[in-house]
């Protein structure tokens, strides 16, 4: 498994690789895992579609992460929302 961050710019960096059946492997990912969201990251599994196109699912913990995933994928929050009010 791969953990990769997008970084606009420089494409896909990647933070961790490790094989989830090696207890000191799955370890490792499991702690870049949480230090992505702990930055304020969200993460995604990507997923394969019958019609080709690129698709993924959110996941909050690792233990949402499927145990034969290729690659988990941490993106930044989308900023904006209703922070204040133009007059």
């Amino acid at each position: 498994m791969r953990l990769l961050r997008l970084k606009p710019g420089h494409g896909e960096i990647v933070l961790a690789e490790g094989d989830v059946e090696v207890p000191e492997q799955e370890r490792e990912l499991i702690e870049a895992f949480r230090r992505e969201l702990d930055a304020g990251m969200w993460a995604a599994v990507p997923t394969e579609t019958s019609s080709g196109r690129r698709e993924a699912e959110y996941v909050r913990s690792f233990a949402d992460v499927p145990r034969d995933a290729e690659r988990v994928i941490f993106f930044p929050r989308a900023a904006g929302g209703a922070q204040g009010t133009s007059r």
